[in-house]
């Protein structure tokens, strides 16, 4: 049994799409830092994306954990022409695209950048490699919503659309469990 406890990023307070830019978080709210740090099991193996503001919100809350090296393949959705544009200029430019994009996540990608599928696949195979190392410990991954609800989709069983009508908030934590055979999913969301 593995447990992992996705944590999401500090926030980057953009209203823009923001995939692969390399924005810093806003670590300031040191109470809901410590709270967090406080929340995760002490013996944990800490690992995050390697974007600063995943990698930074995972030195905040790492105390005397042991660290790994940051990966690239925890990284957010790849957005490509989209990146750093507001979701109101890009459905005015390619309505249909941003639609279908949203409305039926898979193979539909944004000009030069990942489907949801392909994003699925990258994070899978990287979450399957550290269980596959880690196999019995607590893994605490700090990431990005789209890394953290590829695993919500994956242990619930669901559709991307159904995955992606949940809620992760920046600095909470989502907790789910790989038995070896089958896959169980404890809170979502969680802010301590």
């Amino acid at each position: 049994m593995t447990r992992l406890h996705l944590v999401r990023h500090g926030p980057t307070h953009a209203k823009t799409m923001v995939g692969w830019s390399d924005l810093p978080a806003d670590l300031s709210d040191h109470a809901a830092i410590a709270r967090l740090h406080d929340y995760l099991p002490d013996g944990a193996i800490v690992i995050s994306s390697d974007l600063s503001r995943a990698a930074d919100t995972a030195s905040a809350i790492q105390g005397a954990r042991e660290r790994l090296p940051h990966h690239p393949d925890l990284r957010e959705i790849h957005f490509g022409t989209w990146e750093l544009r507001g979701f109101k200029e890009i459905e005015a430019e390619d309505p249909e695209l941003t639609f279908a994009y949203w409305d039926n996540p898979g193979d539909v990608r944004p000009p030069n950048g990942e489907s949801w599928n392909e994003v699925r696949a990258r994070v899978d195979a990287a979450i399957d490699r550290l269980i596959a190392r880690h196999t019995g410990r607590d893994l605490i991954i700090v990431a990005h919503f789209g890394v953290i609800l590829t695993q919500v989709q994956r242990a619930l069983n669901v559709d991307a659309q159904e995955a992606l009508s949940h809620r992760i908030d920046n600095l909470s934590v989502t907790e789910i469990t790989h038995h070896g055979d089958r896959w169980s999913v404890g809170r979502i969301n969680h802010c301590p």
